[in-house]
């Protein structure tokens, strides 16, 4: 579908990808993995034609219709947010009022012999079957599903664009990307502004998509959650892996040991030839052998190693002082902002010396706010919130661009306050979080989100803290700066707050939660995991309930009125969609199943050329679109039978 063919990406003597090549096809799940700055968000501009290759090729077929979310992008502004995400549909309306426009003329004319009438009806019947491709609930039914799942209330819908934060507009062009039913996701950072509850939804939706997908993501869970393939650009090059992200890291891992390997075995070789060749070059009975390990040197073949995350030393928090037995006691707290703007009400809180405790919750909910009245920033409305005894807090704010100088350097950043000993191991602090060589000497003004991330948490490790207040620490982070960072809060001897939508960061690392909900606050004892299973059963029900709630009285007329326009144009096609769907449903279910029984012969006894791990990655992505078929299939039944 896709084929990136021999691509080159130079900036001057630079080559960020050197001759390049892999192929996506029309259902393939692809994790894109590598460092910061490898590229990911680079190629993924070239396929959608943003930016061109310095040399190389990519080809796709015309009509290809690619869904493209970027980490930064432009937000419409002037709309309410459903009437935003129903601009998707414009095109279908246009058919819709084209459609009207001919059954009229049809009704009116009796020239039903001439071309122009068979026109007509030639272009009527085109029509009806895009038209009847479509889903059979209304679109104004979808775009809310939609805006639910990410994570958007019913009240929410008719508020402007402008109102709501970048992140939540992002959600905005996310949904208006899966309603435009794209062949192609691609996908840079997407879960970067959802919180957990989104983020399961937005697998849900990825699992069972049909067609293909790009992503890129920080969060393993995610990845291995949504991807079957596993795409690494590592110095310039990629390597193909058809696995999940938790099964590449185990091959390459198997990769990287035999090449080091096989380097080694040849570094001995050589070593051994140059000592020959040193040893013998003057002595003519030997010139002949002398010239010809010459010659074979000259042209050896060197291995190399690919680069490794692999990092020399482990990062550790200063030991923690004690603190007193409570860190921090809210009763009956309601919190917000001047001069009324009440975010949470009635709030019970309780953290003790050595927990480690997370703040969960959709954004805007109050977690950040709480951060505040922790650190005295902000006082409470009602209630009472007092700090324990010999409490140092250490806090890490999301908005790091508003905390580090812009005009210092990264190693000036740390040398300005750092103190005794450890001044003397800068670099290596700077090191483990990937600041190396030249990097350091970088001002903070040209840092990346990722970068600032980096260095105000290497600057938070400068001074011993007794308990640290984390503010969405991994939010731009790799994966293997938040392993470093999650090792060594594992490691640390106080008391962790921390602010997180990352599922696998908090995953052993908390055992309690504070979720933030609807203007209240709700402790959860146990696991990330432990919690999700309770709580996914509950938003289910809950988005259930958002469909079938009574209207509002002010809202009755509005939604009967969109009904009965839906209704009048649904009329006179609405069963033969359906049924037109149903039979193309079992058909390809037959197919599909017909494939499956295939798969399960060849793998119930597979020959030494049948390639088992491709085998079970496509007989696992049939079975995903065989369920989501077949409930579809069932579903329409029973709305025919009704």
């Amino acid at each position: 579908m896709i084929s990136i063919n021999n691509v080159t990406v130079s900036f001057g003597s630079f080559t960020l990808l050197d001759n390049i090549s892999f192929h996506i096809s029309e259902s393939d799940k692809i994790g894109l993995v590598g460092k910061n700055g490898a590229g990911k968000s680079t190629l993924m501009k070239l396929i959608t034609g943003e930016q061109s290759p310095s040399s190389g090729r990519i080809d796709m077929p015309a009509d290809l219709r690619i869904g493209y979310l970027p980490q930064i992008m432009q937000h419409s502004k002037g709309r309410s947010v459903i009437d935003e995400v129903m601009s998707v549909f414009d095109d279908m309306r246009k058919l819709e009022e084209e459609l009207e426009g001919i059954n009229r003329q049809l009704a009116e004319r009796t020239d039903y012999q001439s071309a122009s009438y068979a026109a007509l009806i030639e272009r009527l019947n085109s029509l009806n079957d895009r038209l009847a491709l479509e889903s059979g609930e209304s679109p104004r039914v979808r775009a809310e599903r939609t805006l639910f799942g990410l994570g958007f209330k019913a009240d929410e819908l008719d508020r402007h664009t402008e109102t709501f934060s970048q992140g939540w507009n992002m959600r905005i062009e996310l949904a208006k990307i899966l309603l435009s039913e794209p062949d192609v996701l691609l996908l840079d950072e997407p879960t970067n502004h959802l919180d957990i509850e989104s983020i399961e939804w937005f697998e849900d939706y990825l699992k069972a998509f049909r067609g293909a997908v790009l992503l890129v993501s920080h969060d393993r869970k995610f990845l291995d959650n949504v991807t079957s393939r596993t795409v690494e650009i590592l110095l310039g090059h990629v390597h193909d892996y058809k696995v999940s992200y938790s099964q590449y890291v185990q091959l390459r891992a198997e990769r990287i040991a035999q090449q080091t390997a096989a380097y080694e075995n040849q570094q001995r070789m050589i070593e051994k030839t140059e000592d020959f060749i040193n040893k013998f070059r003057y002595k003519p009975t030997k010139s002949n052998q002398v010239q010809s390990r010459i010659k074979a040197l000259e042209k050896l073949d060197r291995i190399e190693i690919d680069e490794t995350d692999a990092l020399k030393m482990r990062l550790r928090f200063p030991p923690a002082s004690r603190s007193g037995d409570i860190v921090f006691k809210g009763t009956d707290l309601t919190v917000g902002y001047p001069p009324d703007k009440v975010v949470f009400r009635d709030a019970q809180i309780e953290i003790k010396r050595g927990e480690k405790v997370a703040l969960i919750g959709r954004n805007g909910e109050g977690k950040t706010t709480l951060m505040r009245v922790i650190m005295g920033e902000l006082a409470p409305f009602a209630g009472e919130a007092k700090t324990g005894h010999h409490v140092d807090i250490g806090y890490y704010a999301q908005n790091q661009e508003d905390i580090l100088d812009p005009k210092e350097s990264v190693f000036g950043t740390l040398d300005r306050i750092a103190t005794g000993e450890i001044r003397s191991k800068l670099r290596d602090l700077l090191g483990a979080f990937l600041f190396k060589g030249e990097d350091i000497d970088k001002r903070v003004s040209v840092l990346s989100g990722g970068e600032r991330a980096r260095l105000g948490m290497a600057k938070l490790m400068l001074s011993s803290h007794n308990v640290l207040a984390l503010d969405e620490p991994t939010n731009h982070m790799d994966i293997l700066s938040k392993d470093i960072l999650k090792q060594a809060l594992l490691a640390f001897d106080g008391t962790l707050i921390v602010v997180s939508h990352d599922r696998d960061f908090l995953d052993g690392l908390v055992d309690k939660m504070y979720e933030f909900r609807d203007g209240r606050v709700k402790e959860h004892l146990g696991t990330v995991s432990e919690f999700l299973e309770r709580r996914k059963l509950e938003t289910l029900q809950e988005l259930e309930r958002r469909f079938t709630e009574a209207p509002k009285p002010a809202e009755e007329s509005k939604v009967q009125s969109q009904q009965a326009f839906a209704q009048r144009k649904m009329a006179g096609r609405e069963i033969r969609k359906k049924q037109n769907r149903i039979d193309w449903l079992e058909k390809t279910i037959g197919e599909l199943e017909g494939k499956q029984s295939q798969i399960e012969t060849v793998l119930s006894a597979p020959g030494p050329s049948d390639d088992v791990m491709e085998l079970t990655r496509e007989y696992l992505e049939n079975k995903i679109r065989l369920d989501a078929y077949t409930e579809e299939w069932s579903t329409l039944l029973e709305e025919l039978d009704n």
